[in-house]
């Protein structure tokens, strides 16, 4: 019996053959992806330093596009300004403890900017505890403080003429961020001292008010008074709060 040609039955086994072709790269593209993702956590278990690297960018990655967002809350800790205390040398805890008790603020933010501030000590060469008497005496440790002049934060910048320095860091934004706030801040005390010859006095009254300033009403003793107070409760005296 003679088959009847159709042009219809021709297009139908083109149809299947181009589906049998694509069903089979597909199952072989599916098949390397599989054996691509074996080799990498076989890789990652054999190298168990960066497996958590790998979870917590792999984390920020999906966190970022909002893929998480119902499965996954987000862990804002990880964001927070605080650190345990336990976490600090003993003479940086009894000051951040210290410190928290005067101002009345929690004492984990308090441990982060001590913590921070004996970082910034080593590359601004100046004393810790001078960086947070200034934070002390400019804001009373409010990370949001704003002054009628405009100076904002814990350090009580000028984020107008500071601009610049924030744009690093995002930009003016950034000033509302405990720790931006403080590197910027440690950053223009730093040059407000070296454009006063080195002298810490004068810096600090340059830090208040630039080169206007002449009368501190007592701003430069209450520093380096605040100053004092703090070296002495890391030696581990018992100081009072007022």
């Amino acid at each position: 019996m003679f088959k009847i040609w159709s042009p219809d039955a021709d297009r139908l086994s083109q149809c299947r053959r181009a589906f049998a072709r694509f069903a089979a790269f597909t199952h072989r593209g599916l098949a390397l992806v599989g054996a691509l993702v074996a080799a990498l956590l076989l890789w990652v278990w054999l190298q168990p330093q960066w497996l958590q690297p790998v979870e917590q960018r792999l984390a920020t990655w999906l966190r970022e596009r909002d893929v998480l967002t119902v499965f996954w809350p987000q862990n804002t800790a990880e964001r927070a300004t605080a650190v345990h205390l336990q976490d600090l040398p003993p003479p940086q805890a009894s000051v951040a403890i210290w410190l928290a008790r005067k101002y009345k603020v929690a004492p984990e933010p308090l441990a982060a900017l001590v913590a921070e501030a004996h970082v910034l000590a080593k590359s601004s060469k100046l004393p810790a505890h001078l960086i947070l008497a200034v934070m002390a005496t400019e804001s009373g440790f409010h990370p949001y403080v704003q002054s009628q002049a405009g100076a904002q934060g814990l350090m009580q910048v000028m984020t107008g003429i500071h601009a610049q320095r924030y744009e690093a860091y995002g930009g003016p934004l950034a000033a509302f961020d405990p720790v931006t706030n403080l590197r910027v801040g440690v950053a223009v005390l730093a040059d407000a001292i070296k454009l006063r010859g080195g002298s810490l006095e004068d810096g600090l009254l340059f830090y208040l008010g630039g080169y206007a300033m002449t009368e501190d009403n007592g701003y430069v003793a209450k520093v380096l008074a605040e100053k004092s107070r703090l070296d002495a409760v890391a030696a581990g005296q018992k100081l009072p709060l007022d």
